[in-house]
């Protein structure tokens, strides 16, 4: 009887486990992952296999708080920087938010350009003779004689 009552004590207490919060350098990593794309189970799995070092990116986190003064700070520059890199395809750690942090308030993220195409040619509008012009294969302009809504609009990175 004494051996059933020690598993239920044993029960009990793994269900009233709390979980363990975040320290701010955790949540300023975790940030990061999470601008990266990666959610927290990712993050842990791929640490198990060691495919991420977690505590290679304590140090610059804490570093970052420090420079930052609060998470929310830290947070919002690693957003920044985050949004600015990804529109441009460049990759990014934590130490690129200290490179960029006296500029952090002037970096956008690039326009997205669109460009109007018809039967994958590219178009052109004219402003002289307010038509749309299709540019052939050998470079020829040819007027626009389908509706609008025909011309595809394709991002242009």
């Amino acid at each position: 009887m004494k051996n059933k009552s020690k598993s239920k004590i044993k029960k009990l207490k793994k269900k009233g486990k709390e979980k363990i919060k975040e320290t701010s350098i955790q949540k300023v990593v975790n940030h990061y992952f999470y601008s990266k794309g990666l959610s927290l189970e990712k993050i842990k799995k791929d640490a198990k296999k060691k495919k991420i070092i977690y505590s290679r990116f304590t140090k610059p986190a804490k570093q970052l708080l420090e420079l930052a003064g609060s998470i929310e700070k830290a947070k919002k520059a690693i957003t920044i920087v985050a949004d600015w890199a990804k529109s441009r395809n460049l990759d990014y750690a934590i130490e690129t938010v200290f490179k960029k942090w006296l500029e952090l308030d002037r970096l956008k993220p690039k326009e997205v350009i669109k460009k109007p195409f018809y039967l994958n040619n590219p178009m052109v509008w004219s402003e002289t003779k307010r038509k749309w012009f299709v540019i052939d294969k050998n470079g020829d302009w040819l007027e626009f004689a389908d509706k609008e809504s025909e011309i595809e609009w394709r991002t242009i990175k």
